[in-house]
């Protein structure tokens, strides 16, 4: 067998020494991995001691589960299964993966329970009023057209079999995930820090949020903000401490656009077919799931405060609400709500329970 030059010999093992020190060095807590997925971003805070080989292990792992949600659910990919099953053909069975008929069944749940308030089926809408896919200038979509599509979508127009792993079409619709399935890569990656023997995170996938532990050492809480409804920056109107939780947020104060002295959000009222135009400005729900907590949100934004919170009661949801009013917003919760932060923390904080 030949042998290095001693030299080089040399420079190799330091090399492999160099290599190992740095893999092992302990990085202060917290952990901060971020990055961009979906059109939006992620960031993962991880509170356990962690070396810089560690971490890079577990980055590497959870953007891994992203880009698979991402492959799965993007309506932007031609390669996703997403696209695949809206360019199927009508009435004939597709098999679908676990994870994808799993949030089409959350999906078909929060419709039936909101008489349609949540419904996947409007991506032809949400194209037509240019804030899908498609590429179309932000301008208000003719009459004509918005009614074909409009009389496409409904809950109806997709049928699920949970127990084939399969789903058709029953209409000519394309269905958009863009209401659950952020919410369903957030549940994803908390599952895989879990079952990485991570005890201690944030996971926030662009605004959707679950905590696990403590944020450090002490066992001090994570705190979260609720954010104001503000068009020019960011603010938090109330500060919630929070510990294995999962809270998800509808707002439409963020993506809209103007024209003819209007402004019109992003969310679209499927019974309707338009953006939605009242005074309730967001809705945050908890709740264990993040996908559950992502639909229901959205369901309750298109429903409006009064109807919303009605809706947000009967089914026992842990809800908060911010209105517009005249001289700013009014914050309100559901009784379950503020069972679960207590009642004296709602009235530190000024949001009325009802």
């Amino acid at each position: 067998m030949s042998r290095l030059p001693p030299l080089l010999s040399s420079a190799a093992l330091l090399l492999l020494l160099v290599g190992c020190s740095e893999s092992d060095r302990p990085l202060e807590s917290p952990v901060l991995l971020e990055g961009a997925i979906f059109g939006s971003f992620y960031q993962v805070t991880i509170a356990d001691s962690l070396t810089q080989g560690e971490a890079q292990r577990l980055e590497e792992g959870l953007v891994e589960v992203l880009e698979d949600v991402d492959a799965a659910m993007s309506i932007y990919r031609e390669d996703s299964e997403l696209t695949a099953f809206n360019q199927s053909p009508v009435g004939e069975w597709q098999p679908l993966s676990d994870e994808l008929i799993e949030v089409l069944a959350i999906s078909r749940s929060v419709a039936e329970a909101s008489d349609g308030a949540f419904d996947v089926t409007i991506g032809g809408l949400v194209n037509l009023w240019s804030f899908g896919a498609e590429a179309r200038p932000r301008e208000i979509p003719d009459e004509e057209t918005l009614n074909e599509r409009l009389a496409q979508v409904g809950p109806d127009s997709i049928e699920v079999d949970e127990t084939g792993l399969q789903a058709r079409r029953l209409r000519d619709v394309f269905v958009d995930l863009g209401g659950v399935a952020k919410g369903h890569g957030t549940d994803r990656v908390a599952s895989y820090l879990d079952g990485q023997g991570i005890e201690h995170y944030l996971v926030n996938l662009g605004g959707d949020l679950i905590v696990r532990g403590y944020r450090d050492t002490e066992s001090q809480s994570w705190r979260i903000g609720i954010e104001a409804p503000l068009d020019d920056r960011q603010e938090a109107t109330h500060i919630l401490p929070v510990d294995d939780i999962s809270i998800a947020t509808s707002g439409d104060y963020r993506n809209y656009f103007e024209a003819e002295g209007q402004r019109f959000s992003h969310t679209l009222d499927p019974r309707t077919g338009r953006p939605i135009d009242h005074r309730l400005a967001s809705v945050t729900v908890v709740h264990p799931s993040n996908a559950w907590a992502d639909a229901w949100a959205t369901a309750l934004m298109v429903l409006g405060d009064e109807e919303g919170m009605g809706l947000a009661r009967s089914q026992d949801l842990k809800a908060m609400m911010l209105i517009r009013e005249e001289d700013g917003w009014s914050s309100v919760a559901t009784p379950a709500f503020a069972d679960h932060f207590g009642q004296s923390r709602m009235e530190e904080m000024d949001i009325e329970v009802r």
